[in-house]
Order: C-alpha cells, then sequence, then structure tokens
C-alpha cells in the first residue's frame, strides 16, 4: 500500500466565539486509512458539534460548530506517521 502523505497542511484560523470554523488537509492518495482529528490532544467524533468529512477522496475536512473559548487550542490532523497541526 503507498504511503499517504500530506500535500496540504492545515492553517491557522482565528474566529469569533460562536462562530463556525473550517479546518483542511489534503492528501496524496485517495481513500486514506488510519486517519484522526484531535482538538487539544482530544480526538474528535463526527457529530452535531463537529463535521468531519473527505471531499473527492483526497481533501479532509474538519468544521467546529459554533465554538467557543473551551474549543481553543491546537487542532491536529493525523495520517498513519504524519501530522499536520493548526
Amino acid at each position: 500500500e503507498p504511503d499517504v502523505t500530506i500535500v496540504s497542511g492545515l492553517k491557522d484560523r482565528v474566529v469569533a466565539e460562536g462562530e463556525d470554523v473550517t479546518f483542511q488537509c489534503q492528501l496524496s492518495h485517495e481513500d486514506a486509512r488510519d486517519v484522526e482529528w484531535k482538538l487539544q490532544d482530544v480526538a474528535l467524533q463526527n457529530n452535531e458539534m463537529n463535521e468531519i468529512s473527505v471531499e473527492k477522496g483526497k481533501i479532509h475536512t474538519l468544521t467546529l460548530r459554533k465554538v467557543t473559548e473551551q474549543d481553543i487550542g491546537t487542532v491536529t490532523f493525523r495520517v498513519g506517521p504524519h501530522t499536520s497541526t493548526a
């Protein structure tokens, strides 16, 4: 299986409390397994507050809904041994 790498990493974002914020990471290959999103070292699941999606098989997107001060921190995207943070 080819080694999946991060082609385009996460970018830092600043938003006002109550707004949504979106992070994107582009991978070198489609259908990557072993992918994980974290906020402040806590693994995120797809739910009403966190929307996790994949576009065109390579572009992984995380949207945090209606952020609060508690959401301030580092967002991490990991695929295999590769990580990107913002």
